[in-house]
């Protein structure tokens, strides 16, 4: 028997979902979909699986996809209050090495072709924190999973234009090798 909320009842409950991801395509909009039904911790991916998800696209920009469902059972490890709270920030670093992702922990995104960011959604400490994937180009930086309820990514000028103008919590550089 599985105690809900355990990894090994996550684990079953996500990969018994009828629909599942598609494989190496990145995910925007955590509250709709199939991740919105995906298990992290006590809840569902729609309300706390934005580190989660971060991963996820950023394996797939790597051209290295994984399961959803395996990026979540191994980061339950380093989930916060039972995962009500999500995943540790200062533990996304551990997920994309085990994953076999390069990446860096850093104060800022600097000029990082590709990053993860999580910050404060309005003011700190009194406001939830949000974990994306972006991808800085000529045009501008690319913001994967921006919204919860919008199934697109986004193209902003800077951090600031989604992240505010606060300290961001964490900042994962990631780098692309040569072979991918």
């Amino acid at each position: 028997m599985f105690i809900k909320g355990s990894k090994r009842y996550n684990y079953r409950h996500n990969s018994e979902r009828a629909v599942s991801p598609e494989f190496g395509k990145m995910i925007n909009g955590q509250g709709m979909g199939f991740a919105a039904n995906y298990r992290y911790g006590i809840c569902h991916m729609s309300f706390n699986g934005c580190e989660v998800i971060a991963v996820h696209n950023a394996l797939v920009w790597l051209c290295r996809p994984q399961p959803l469902m395996d990026i979540a059972y191994f980061m339950e490890r380093y989930r916060v209050l039972m995962g009500f709270f999500g995943c540790n920030a200062y533990r996304i670093g551990k997920a994309l090495k085990h994953f076999g992702a390069d990446c860096t922990r850093s104060r800022d995104a600097g000029d990082a072709e590709a990053f993860i960011i999580t910050y404060w959604t309005k003011r700190r400490f009194l406001s939830p924190i949000h974990t994306v994937f972006c991808v800085r180009s000529d045009k501008g930086i690319t913001v994967y999973n921006r919204y919860n309820n919008r199934d697109r990514s986004y193209l902003c000028g800077s951090i600031e234009e989604f992240a505010g103008k606060y300290r961001p919590i964490a900042v994962y550089r990631i780098e692309k090798d040569i072979q991918t």
